[in-house]
């Protein structure tokens, strides 16, 4: 199979050979072969090119890989990094400064009020080194997004999205099940006058992913003990 960085993106933009070479990247250029092919094989629906849903899904998608990889935001091509800001759940703005103070995208998405004993995973104690590092080793194959349904377009878009991956690696004391883990949720995404991403919106359970990834055993060498219940649903 060819690679992304040879032969660009089937789904995104912004990764061509060229593109690779100019741009300078967090992790290194972002391979998508794998998570293209979870994608593919569980997908729900086959948008046609060039229809509303399929150049939506190619937005977030790119959007996405720009703001998890691209190390310089002046070369953000998506959105405008002076004017852009997220909210998850309701919480306050994030400008994009205090997004990367966070430690990016895992840490922004699992931001909580819950005290810290009951945290299966803090955010406060990640960085984003380690978050990537570790979702990397639990999704090995990636985390699959698609478009499920759009309810408006531009410049104010709105649409129902599923997030879907397999655990086989473990996490945070907890062994792999090999499960499949999805997440739903309503994405809203607000364009400017060139067409450039300036306010983002989720809405989403967290605890969706979160519950699922303490299923399994906990390891022997595992230290972190696991509180009774599941308060994550909840917070």
């Amino acid at each position: 199979m060819a690679t992304s960085a040879a032969t660009g993106d089937k789904y995104r933009d912004y990764l061509t050979e060229e593109d690779i070479k100019n741009t300078k990247w967090n992790f290194g250029p972002p391979n998508y072969d794998d998570v293209n092919q979870l994608f593919e094989e569980g997908r729900t629906n086959i948008w046609p090119e060039g229809s509303p849903e399929e150049k939506v899904q190619r937005l977030v998608k790119t959007w996405e890989m720009e703001l998890v990889h691209k190390a310089d935001p002046n070369q953000y091509k998506t959105l405008d990094a002076k004017k852009f800001k997220l909210s998850v759940n309701g919480r306050k703005f994030l400008t994009l400064e205090e997004m990367i103070k966070i430690g990016g995208s895992y840490n922004v998405f699992l931001q909580t009020s819950l005290p810290k004993s009951l945290r299966f995973y803090d955010p406060d104690e990640e960085t984003a080194d380690s978050s990537q590092t570790l979702f990397k080793s639990t999704f090995a194959r990636g985390f699959a997004l698609e478009i499920l349904e759009l309810y408006s377009g531009p410049p104010k878009i709105v649409y129902k999205f599923r997030h879907w991956g397999f655990m086989e690696g473990p996490f945070k004391g907890h062994a792999p099940t090999g499960q499949k883990l999805e997440v739903f949720g309503i994405g809203i995404f607000e364009l400017d006058e060139n067409s450039k991403v300036v306010k983002v919106e989720f809405f989403s359970d967290r605890g969706e992913l979160l519950a699922g990834l303490i299923k399994g055993k906990t390891l022997d060498n595992s230290t972190e003990a696991t509180p009774s219940g599941c308060p994550l649903m909840s917070g």
